[in-house]
Parts: C-alpha cells; sequence; structure tokens
C-alpha cells in the first residue's frame, strides 16, 4: 500500500475533505481492501502533503461515516462494508465513476421501491395547499421540457429531481425528509441514464401527480409503482 496516494497540498478545497474523498474512493473502489490497515500517519502525511492535523480531521471524517475505524497500537483499519453508511449524501458524491451504472441505477432503484409508493400516498393525504400549488407548478415545467421540439436533459434532471423531493417534503413525515435528501444526490446519476435520448415517462409523472392532487393515496401508491419499474427507466428486468 506504499504510495498509494498522491500529493493534494495545491488542491483549493479543504484539505481534510480533499483527503478523506481520495482515502474513500480508494476504499470504494476496492484498492484499499475491508479490513486492510491504512499507513501510519507520517506515510500518510508525506504521501498527500498534508499536516498531521489534516490527517487527524480526515480519518475522524471518514470514520464517522463508518469506513475507518482507529485502535491503539493497532492503527487505522478498513471497516468491513456492511457497515458503510451508504445513505451519507458525501459518500455517494464520493462514489461517482466507481460504481457500474447499471447496477447502481438497479440498486437505487430498489430503494425508491421501498419508499417511494408510501412517499406519494402519504403526500397525497398531508400535502399542504402551499405544497400542492408548488407540485403543480413544477409539473408543468416537466410537461414543457418533455414537449420541447428540443429535450434539455440538464434541465430535465433539475427539474424531476424537484418533483420527486417535493413529494418527500409533504409527507407530513419528518423521518421521510433525510430520504429526499439522499434521492436528491442520487438523483443526478440515475436521470441521466434514464432519460438519454429524450426519455422522461411524463405519462407515469402525470398519474402520481394527478393522484396526489386528488388526494387519492391509493392511485398514488400504484402510479408510483408502475412508474419505478425497471422498463420505464432503460434497464433490464
Amino acid at each position: 500500500m506504499s504510495n498509494a496516494f498522491s500529493s493534494i497540498s495545491g488542491s483549493k478545497r479543504s484539505l481534510h475533505v480533499q483527503v478523506a474523498r481520495e482515502i474513500a474512493r480508494g476504499i470504494l473502489s476496492g484498492r484499499l481492501a475491508q479490513g486492510s490497515i491504512l499507513p501510519g500517519e507520517m506515510e500518510l502525511c508525506e504521501q498527500f502533503g498534508v499536516s498531521r492535523t489534516a490527517l487527524r480531521e480526515a480519518v475522524k471524517l471518514l470514520t464517522s461515516k463508518g469506513l475507518l475505524e482507529s485502535r491503539p497500537k493497532v492503527g487505522t483499519k478498513v471497516v468491513d462494508r456492511a457497515f458503510w453508511n451508504f445513505l451519507d449524501p458525501q459518500l455517494i458524491e464520493w462514489m461517482d465513476g466507481l460504481a457500474d451504472t447499471d447496477q447502481f441505477c438497479h440498486q437505487f432503484l430498489g430503494l425508491r421501491r421501498a419508499i417511494e409508493p408510501e412517499a406519494c400516498a402519504l403526500a397525497a393525504t398531508h400535502a399542504t395547499a402551499e405544497q400542492r400549488i408548488e407540485l403543480s407548478e413544477t409539473f408543468q415545467q416537466m410537461v414543457e421540457i418533455s414537449d420541447a421540439a428540443e429535450f434539455d436533459q440538464n434541465r430535465w434532471m433539475e427539474v424531476d429531481t424537484k418533483f420527486h423531493s417535493l413529494i418527500f417534503n409533504a409527507t407530513g413525515n419528518d423521518f421521510y425528509l433525510p430520504f429526499g435528501n439522499i434521492l436528491t444526490t442520487m438523483f443526478i446519476n440515475f436521470i441521466s441514464h434514464s432519460s438519454e435520448e429524450g426519455s422522461t415517462c411524463i405519462k407515469e409523472h402525470r398519474q402520481i401527480y394527478d393522484a396526489i392532487m386528488a388526494g387519492n393515496s391509493e392511485k398514488a401508491r400504484a402510479a408510483s409503482i408502475n412508474h419505478l419499474q425497471d422498463s420505464k427507466h432503460r434497464l433490464t428486468a
């Protein structure tokens, strides 16, 4: 594991965050194996070109995300994958480009299937008047983008992400809010893949929207389940 990292001393980012990112990507990619021990402080400081303070802050950050643990007389160890906090938005960002796109999308869709249909059902019941107005305005933007002669994928990703985030915010259940934030982070890569060549599933989005606006929780749940099929997102079953 000697010389596993290159110097980041010239980085404009916060040094400890940049160090944490590089170590995390080494762990997430498998280059730093589970159960392995990182090199000592002095060696890592030399490789990264940073101070002990920056390195220790980086290790503390990664420990909070379940990637590392430090023990006296043992050193800093890479924790088993089962304890990694994959729902941490920053960790999700650091995974960018490391995971196979299809595998990532399948796993993400599995998470959405587990929680999003119920979020839609709750939103149909609990959304406030203000939230319904905002959802209506957002859906109208989705329709305009979908109907445009030239498809603007970047704009679609922004509005589609907002649409689903609004649904989680409208559940009336605070425990759904963190999932809305997580989904927002993951959506960027997922929607980029699923909306290639202008595919927007606008019909399915309309069914979800209509059911929520009508206050029909059962139809909202069913519409969400229908929307989250593999075939609707350019994924093979």
